[in-house]
């Protein structure tokens, strides 16, 4: 790529010098006057109740509750009677813990009244809190946003918190925790330093390339080094959106002829009435959907219309969208009833769906798959020699009346999610968001404008580009638009 291009060097080596400068999220110069105060812990009453506040009057309000002329020891609990600052009236025997910045949450002075959680006790807190002059109740979001502005959270680390506080299943704890700690936006700083040694190796070159006291091979080295991140960089986006899935759950698809169990299984794993049981074929219409934990992952469970010709309008339309639904689902459980396998129905099921799913090629991103025959119960104890060459498909067997082979299920979709969603334990850190592929594809889009052209000063633009880029995704540079949609996750008080 380098070969012959003295000539463009000296011509570059001209032009006005562009320095590399990084860009400012404007975080650092963002230093809110006013101190917010709200209550941390969860709404209605409670044992302990946390009120806390954060800002240059921190001070100011523990000396007006407590009456005490010095704060307490930073980060120690000291009991005081907390009283009303006008009117002088009791409130509550509280903890008191004094946090000075910039060794805190937010990097301000911060106050945290550990109280009794009555919601009288709250709200006369509150609104003593409230008459205190430079105070004023949060917005959501606001103490982690301070956090944000003050360099104590990267953008990635916040997102974390905030997928901390809303995880529901193990999994997304455990990815939650880790993006939390920092293991993405590390990787990302890593990134962004492989990327400014290049461009200052580039610049270096525009700028003494022609006078000999550079290495030979500066610009090979640069090459060489950008051709590796790119292929880092595409590994993690053909990561097949499996951080996103473990955020906001896999679709799993219920499936097969009508009458195979398909609604009984759904409330067999969601272990709820989600789905009406009948014996009349077509009960189900419509694609009935219910959020699941399975195994420690978050699942979004569909069941859908048992698939045959409709006698009718509205299940028609229950089977097309059925139909509809299964090129959505990340992984598909096919139902059969063990019992009919012969039938017609059963027959056309593993023609249409269970034969095109199962001749997939296992690299193409296919939909995961898992054949389930129901009502094992109801078999005998050698099954008919008809039904030889249909036992040889892998497949489950399964009684959703006597719950005979959950759990061989529930092990065959543990191992199904963590290969859709990824084990957040292993690994590198997932994506679990539009916006980190977002800027990690604007990024690998810059490389391959590096890549392509022959000009060293376009050259040294794009590998500015894709750095830029990269500081977006933890942080740097960002539109408030974008910080408000992010913080907007936040319940007042956090």
């Amino acid at each position: 790529m380098w070969r012959g291009l003295s000539a463009l060097a000296m011509r570059a080596a001209r032009a006005p010098r562009r320095l590399c400068a990084r860009r400012s999220s404007g975080a650092g110069s963002w230093t809110p006057e006013s101190t917010i105060f709200a209550l941390s812990s969860g709404q209605g009453r409670c044992a302990i109740a946390v009120i806390r506040t954060s800002g240059p009057a921190s001070g100011i309000a523990l000396r007006s509750l407590t009456a005490s002329r010095e704060p307490p020891p930073a980060r120690s609990a000291r009991l005081y009677l907390l009283r009303h600052p006008l009117s002088g009236e009791p409130l509550d025997r509280a903890l008191v813990l004094w946090f000075p910045g910039p060794r805190s949450f937010t990097g301000e002075d911060c106050v945290e009244f550990h109280m009794h959680g009555g919601p009288a006790v709250v709200s006369g807190v509150l609104q003593a809190l409230g008459s205190v002059p430079g105070l004023r109740p949060a917005e959501a979001g606001e103490f982690t946003r301070r956090a944000f502005a003050h360099g104590k959270l990267s953008l990635t680390e916040v997102e974390g918190l905030a997928d901390l506080i809303h995880a529901e299943t193990e999994a997304q704890r455990r990815q939650a925790l880790r993006q939390l700690d920092g293991e993405l936006g590390q990787l990302c700083r890593g990134w962004a330093k492989t990327l400014t040694k290049a461009l200052a190796h580039v610049e270096a070159y525009i700028d003494f390339g022609e006078d000999g006291s550079l290495e030979e091979d500066v610009l090979e080295q640069v090459d060489r080094d950008v051709r590796t991140l790119e292929a880092t960089l595409a590994s993690h986006l053909r990561d097949a959106r499996r951080g996103q899935r473990l955020r906001s759950g896999a679709h799993v698809v219920v499936t097969g002829p009508p009458n195979a169990g398909k609604s009984s299984l759904v409330n067999l794993l969601s272990q709820k009435p989600v789905s009406i049981v009948s014996p009349e074929p077509g009960t189900t219409r419509d694609v009935l959907e219910t959020p699941v934990d399975l195994a420690g992952f978050p699942v979004l469970l569909s069941d859908t219309a048992g698939l045959r010709e409709g006698v009718g309008v509205a299940e028609q339309e229950g089977v097309r969208r059925a139909h509809q639904r299964l090129e959505q689902a990340d992984i598909i459980l096919g139902v059969l009833d063990a019992s009919d396998l012969a039938s017609p129905s059963c027959c056309s099921f593993l023609d249409n769906v269970v034969a095109p799913l199962a001749a997939q090629s296992p690299n193409s991103g296919r939909q995961r798959f898992l054949l389930l025959l129901n009502k094992s119960d109801l078999l005998p104890t050698s099954p008919p020699a008809s039904d030889t060459a249909l036992l040889g498909m892998p497949h489950l067997l399964l009684s959703c009346l006597t719950g005979a082979g959950l759990d061989g299920l529930l092990q065959a979709l543990k191992t199904e999610l963590a290969a859709v969603c990824g084990d957040p334990s292993t690994g590198p850190p997932l994506l679990t968001r539009a916006r980190h592929q977002h800027h990690l594809q604007s990024c690998l889009d810059a490389l391959g404008h590096y890549q392509a052209t022959t000009d060293l000063a376009l050259a040294a633009e794009a590998l500015r580009r894709a750095r830029r880029h990269l500081s977006y995704l933890t942080g740097g540079g960002g539109t408030e638009e974008v910080l408000d949609l992010i913080f907007r996750d936040f319940c007042v008080g956090k």
